[in-house]
C-alpha cells in the first residue's frame, strides 16, 4: 500500500516526490559528495522548478541503477522530458481557443 501512494505522489506531484526524497533519503544526489548531479545544488533546484518529471526520473534511475545513468534509461530520461514540455506547452491550443471571440 505504502508503495502504491510513493508510485501516486511521483505521478502527481513530481515536485512533492522530489522533497520528500531530499528530506527523508541521504541527498548525495543533491549536495555533498558527487552524486546524479556532482556537487551542484542550483541545478536539481532548477530542476525540480522546471523540469519536475525529468529530475525525479533521473534522481530514481541514478540510486536504482547504482549510480550510472546510461544506455537504455536515458530513453526514460528523455520521456520524461517530453512529458515536462507537455505539461508546459499542451495547453497553449486549448487557451487560444478559450481565447477566440465567438
Amino acid at each position: 500500500m505504502c508503495g502504491c501512494f510513493a508510485i501516486a505522489l511521483g505521478a502527481f506531484f513530481p515536485r512533492v516526490a522530489v522533497v520528500l526524497l531530499w528530506i527523508f533519503t541521504r541527498p548525495n544526489w543533491v549536495v555533498g559528495e558527487v552524486g546524479a548531479f556532482g556537487s551542484q545544488w542550483l541545478l536539481p533546484l532548477i530542476g525540480v522548478i522546471l523540469l519536475p518529471y525529468t529530475t525525479l526520473t533521473y534522481i530514481l534511475l541514478f540510486h536504482f541503477l547504482g549510480g550510472v545513468v546510461g544506455g537504455f534509461a536515458w530513453f526514460f530520461v528523455a520521456l520524461a522530458f517530453v512529458i515536462d514540455i507537455a505539461a508546459w506547452f499542451g495547453g497553449a491550443k486549448s487557451g487560444y481557443q478559450y481565447r477566440q471571440p465567438a
